[in-house]
């Protein structure tokens, strides 16, 4: 992972993409090429001492010489949007980790892609890489109201393949003619708020959908006990108690982990499991991820027995 901590990125273009969202471009101040990147790839901004956001890459990954993002303005976030609204102007530097991509386009020869709000954006890309696939591939778009829905100018060329459906108009989406009767291989991608991910799951036939989620998912967690984490590269062995997560012990013991959202959302805390089961309580990893074991969020993600050894 490619990090812009010290040198940071130039905000080359700051302009509106609908109504509360703000669209940056940024790039190498020395025009260097920047990493590549693939559909449903995100980048960290790191806006400040404890603030650090994560946001969707959404342009043209073709462009080595840009990245674009897209930060919807929350009344109710936890300060990263106003950051970026009130402040982040043309000129100015921000400092960037990734891109890191959870939320990868597989390959199919049919998709069928549903996103609400903002998460619009990871999808964006997505559309453009089934296009030119020659896949058979449709949009179920959904918003509060027309004007708040973003890049609708550019989705207006791929015609009938996408469907708008601004809330205050029509009311929300309706599933069912895009879910039910899901052509065998075919994957469904979808972002947006939990509710609509909730609701998607519910119809998506087993292993058909790859989502990216925002907020954490809700978990009944029960009862938290201490378990012991080996640490495997310095053979130090930590209780983490009920009340502490595993990132913290492992950081409280000197041990620094890159790590972010401390929600299990974004991934960048993932870490290798030598032994030990996972208890998985993160929103990142696919089902089949979980089972195998293999890695787990260490913000959020506990042990099911009495010890973890970890690639640490």
């Amino acid at each position: 992972m490619t990090s812009y901590d010290d040198v940071g990125l130039v905000v080359e273009r700051r302009e509106p993409a609908a109504d509360g969202v703000l669209v940056l471009t940024l790039r190498h101040p020395s025009g260097a090429e920047l990493p590549g990147w693939e559909p449903g790839a995100h980048i960290d901004l790191v806006l400040g001492p404890e603030l650090e956001r994560q946001y969707s890459l959404c342009g043209d990954p073709a462009d080595r010489d840009r990245w674009r993002i897209a930060v919807l303005r929350e009344t109710d976030g936890r300060g990263g949007s106003a950051y970026v609204h009130e402040r982040v102007r043309p000129g100015d530097r921000v400092r960037a980790r990734g891109p890191r991509n959870h939320f990868r386009l597989e390959p199919a020869g049919r998709y069928r892609f549903v996103a609400g709000g903002i998460g619009i954006t990871p999808v964006l890309p997505m559309l453009a890489a089934a296009e030119a696939a020659g896949a058979d591939w449709t949009l179920l778009y959904g918003g509060r109201t027309r004007a708040s829905m973003a890049f609708t100018g550019e989705l207006a060329r791929y015609g009938k393949r996408v469907t708008l459906v601004p809330e205050d108009e029509a009311g929300l989406l309706d599933l069912a003619p895009v879910l039910d009767g899901l052509p065998e291989g075919a994957l469904v991608y979808c972002c947006g708020p939990g509710p609509l991910l909730d609701a998607v799951e519910e119809r998506c036939p087993a292993g058909a959908l790859r989502v990216e989620r925002f907020r954490p998912r809700e978990r009944d967690t029960g009862v938290d006990r201490a378990f012991e984490v080996v640490l495997a590269r310095s053979g130090r062995t930590l209780t983490v108690a009920p009340d502490v997560s595993v990132l913290d012990a492992v950081r409280g013991a000197g041990v620094e982990v890159l790590h972010s959202c401390a929600e299990g959302t974004c991934g960048t805390c993932e870490t290798e499991v030598l032994e030990g089961e996972p208890d998985h309580r993160d929103s990142v990893l696919t089902e089949a991820e979980r089972a195998a074991g293999e890695t787990m969020l260490i913000c959020v993600s506990r042990c099911r027995g009495r010890r973890l050894v970890l690639d640490l």
